[in-house]
């Protein structure tokens, strides 16, 4: 399929090698996904008033279906890309790692982190330096001062939000708690 190109020059003049090398590289983003319905790249040259180096700076928008894929390396930059081809190469690896994200996420092959089980503590005795979290199933997980962190036992009190982490089961058992940590409504308390 022949990629739909667009190559914009901004504060400079045309140059073939530039567009040759910028057609290559585009051309190469098509290994990653075979679908890409358009790819604008903006050459730009640093204004002719900069007394810091020249930076260039390479911007580049990839369509893909149902999203658009955008680099742009704004700001003071990096001062290799005083070079044009430095910068090109730098943009598209970025735009090459965002297109493999993409497509990673696309195809459904991106890793999932199990979350620990969320319960919230039932039971606690402060003196015996124990307690029971029942977990979002209704397990009702026994817990102990030594399986809460940082000193976090203090800190509980029943209703508690917490992640529980229950220990492997003997035999005929009560399920204990392996790590007990408190959390607040979208991260975990540090004690």
């Amino acid at each position: 399929m022949e990629l739909p190109l667009e190559i914009v020059f901004r504060n400079m003049e045309r140059s073939d090698a530039i567009e040759a090398r910028v057609r290559e590289k585009a051309q190469r983003l098509e290994r990653y996904f075979d679908r890409i319905t358009r790819c604008r790249v903006a050459v730009e040259a640093p204004h002719r008033h900069h007394h810091h180096g020249k930076i260039y700076q390479v911007g580049i928008e990839i369509g893909v279906p149902g999203k658009r894929i955008i680099v742009n390396h704004a700001g003071p930059g990096d001062p290799a890309h005083a070079d044009v081809y430095v910068a090109m190469r730098d943009a598209f690896a970025a735009a090459t790692r965002q297109l493999e994200d993409y497509v990673r996420t696309t195809r459904g092959k991106v890793k999932a982190h199990e979350v620990p089980p969320h319960g919230r503590v039932l039971q606690i005795s402060t003196e015996e330096g124990e307690g029971i979290v029942q977990t979002a199933d209704g397990l009702e997980v026994l817990f102990n001062r030594n399986s809460v962190p940082n000193g976090g036992f203090d800190q509980l009190e029943v209703g508690s939000e917490v992640r529980v982490t229950v220990a492997p089961e003997a035999t005929g058992q009560e399920p204990r708690a392996q790590y007990v940590q408190a959390v607040g409504k979208h991260h975990l308390i540090e004690p």
